[in-house]
C-alpha cells in the first residue's frame, strides 16, 4: 500500500509525463490547415451540418469578408423576439410554447399549447423513489454533476430506454424537459442539507405551474414568489433554450447521437459540455469578476476608477490573471447580442424593483467602458467589434430572484434541454452518418524497445 505522500509523488512524476510528451507546436496547425475549434481563420466555424432548428445571426458575407450586423436568434424560422412579444401580449409564460416550436418545427393553437403544457405538468414528477435513491443517497457539491447523474440514472426507470423510434425519442424528450427544473431543485437541496449543513425542503411539481413557476417554487422554503419574478426567469428560460446546432453543448448531442446510442447517454454528455467554464458557466465567472470589481472599485459611478480597473484586468493584473473581461465578446455576434438586449431591459426593471439601481448602473457602466478598454489593450485585436453576451447579465439577474450561485448554469441547462432535444430527433430523422472528423498524427514511428531493455 502506498502512502498518501507516495500516491502524490506518483501522481506527480506522471503529470509531468504527460505535460512533456503532449504539448504541440502552434505553428503546426498552420502548416496542415487545422480547423482549431472547428473555425476558419475569419473565425467563422466550420459547416459540419445543416439544420432547421435554429440560426444565430451577427454578421453578413460580403465579397468573402463579414459585415458585422446587429445580432437575431433565430428559432425555427421565428425571430426570438417575436415569440417574447406573444408571450407579454396574452399575459402567458412562453418557454413551453417555445420547447414546443423546437421540437415540432411549428408554432402551437390554443388547444395544442394547452394539451403540451398539461402534459409536461404530469411529467414534472420523479418517477418513484428516484428522489430518495438516486438524488439524496448520493449528493453532490456540482448541481450539474448531479443533473448529468439524474439523467443516466433515468434509463433504469424507462420501460423503453433503448428504442431509437422517433415516437419514443419524442417521448423521451419531452419528459426530461419537464423533469430537468426537479432534477435541479432536487439537486441543489441535497447539496444545501448534505454540503451546507442548511435545512432541506422537498416540494411536490405542481403541474399546473409553468417552468419557471415551478423552478422557483422549488428552491425556495416558503414556496413564494412574485409574477414579476417567474416572467423574468421565463424570459431567461426563452433566451437559453436554442442557439445552432454549432454550439458545443448541442454539437455534442449531434456527435453522441451519430453513434446510435440512446437519449441520456446523448443528453448527459450535452449537460458536461455545458457545465465547462467557457460555456454554460460564464456567467458564474462573470459573477466572481463582478464581485472582485464591487470590492476594489470605491466610487461605481467614476468612470476612471472603473476603467482603469478594468484595464487592469484585461492586462492580466487582477482578476483570474486571463486577460479577459467576462460577458464581452461574444463568437458571432458583434454589435450586439439579442439575449443579452432583451435580458438588459428586464434586468433594469427588476433592478428598480428590488432597490439595485447603483448595482446596474456599474454594469452599465461597465458594458460601455469594455469594448474599448479591450481593444487599447490589444488583447484581443483580431475582434473589430466587441459587444456584451447573455452571460454578462444573467448572473445578475439570477442574484436579484435570489437564486444561488451554484444553480445559475443548472438554469441553463433546464432551458438548453429543449433544444438538445430538438437536435437529437433532428440527427435521428436527418443525420444518418457518424461524425468522424479528422486529427493528424504528428508522432514520428518509433522502434519498439522490450520491457526488460527499458532504462
Amino acid at each position: 500500500m502506498f502512502t498518501e505522500k507516495e500516491k502524490q509523488n506518483i501522481l506527480k512524476k506522471l503529470e509531468r509525463l504527460a505535460v512533456h510528451n503532449d504539448p504541440i507546436n502552434p505553428d503546426l496547425y498552420t502548416k496542415y490547415d487545422v480547423k482549431r475549434g472547428l473555425r476558419n481563420a475569419n473565425g467563422t466555424g466550420v459547416l459540419v451540418g445543416l439544420t432547421r432548428i435554429g440560426d444565430v445571426v451577427g454578421y453578413d458575407i460580403k465579397d468573402g469578408q463579414k459585415i458585422a450586423i446587429p445580432g437575431k436568434l433565430i428559432y425555427r424560422g421565428y425571430n426570438v423576439e417575436e415569440l417574447i412579444k406573444d408571450a407579454e401580449k396574452n399575459n402567458q409564460f412562453g418557454y413551453e410554447q417555445c420547447a414546443y416550436l423546437l421540437l415540432f418545427g411549428e408554432l402551437p393553437n390554443a388547444k395544442q399549447l394547452q394539451v403540451f403544457t398539461s402534459y409536461l405538468g404530469e411529467c414534472r414528477v420523479l418517477p418513484p423513489n428516484f428522489t430518495e435513491d438516486m438524488i439524496m443517497k448520493a449528493p453532490s457539491n456540482d448541481i450539474m454533476n448531479k443533473m448529468a447523474r439524474g439523467v443516466l440514472a433515468s434509463y433504469s426507470y424507462d420501460e423503453n430506454p433503448e428504442g431509437r423510434e422517433v415516437s419514443n425519442v419524442v417521448r423521451q424528450c419531452i419528459q426530461l424537459i419537464a423533469r430537468f427544473s426537479t432534477l435541479a431543485a432536487y439537486g441543489y437541496q441535497a447539496k444545501s442539507r448534505y454540503y451546507d449543513n442548511k435545512s432541506m425542503f422537498i416540494h411536490n411539481p405542481q403541474p399546473e405551474l409553468s417552468t419557471a413557476e415551478n423552478f422557483l417554487r422549488l428552491i425556495r422554503a416558503d414556496n413564494q414568489y412574485t409574477r414579476l419574478e417567474a416572467e423574468i426567469l421565463d424570459l431567461a428560460l426563452i433566451l437559453h433554450a436554442e442557439h445552432g446546432g454549432g454550439n458545443n453543448s448541442s454539437l455534442t448531442v449531434h456527435v453522441v447521437s451519430s453513434a446510435d446510442t440512446d437519449t441520456y447517454s446523448a443528453i448527459a454528455a450535452a449537460v458536461g459540455s455545458l457545465k465547462g467554464r467557457r460555456h454554460g458557466g460564464a456567467n458564474i465567472r462573470v459573477s466572481e469578476m463582478m464581485d472582485e470589481i464591487k470590492a476594489n472599485v470605491k466610487d461605481w459611478s467614476n468612470e476612471k476608477e472603473v476603467r482603469d480597473y478594468l484595464t487592469k484586468i484585461s492586462k492580466k493584473e487582477a482578476f483570474d490573471h486571463t486577460g479577459k473581461i467576462y460577458g464581452m465578446g461574444h463568437a458571432i455576434y458583434t454589435i450586439s447580442d439579442p439575449r443579452e438586449v432583451l435580458l438588459k431591459a428586464k434586468a433594469r426593471e427588476l433592478a428598480k424593483a428590488k432597490g439595485c439601481m447603483e448595482e446596474f448602473e456599474l454594469y452599465d457602466l461597465i458594458e460601455r467602458l469594455s469594448p474599448e478598454v479591450i481593444q487599447s489593450t490589444h488583447i484581443h485585436a483580431t475582434e473589430k467589434n466587441i459587444c456584451a453576451n447573455v452571460d454578462f447579465y444573467s448572473g445578475f439577474v439570477y442574484s436579484m430572484l435570489n437564486i444561488p450561485r451554484e444553480l445559475f448554469t443548472p438554469i441553463f441547462a433546464i432551458s438548453r434541454i429543449a433544444g438538445w432535444s430538438a437536435h437529437r430527433i433532428e440527427e435521428i430523422v436527418s443525420g444518418g452518418r457518424i461524425y468522424r472528423p479528422a486529427y493528424k498524427n504528428i508522432s514520428k514511428e518509433r522502434e519498439f524497445v522490450p520491457l526488460m531493455e527499458r532504462k
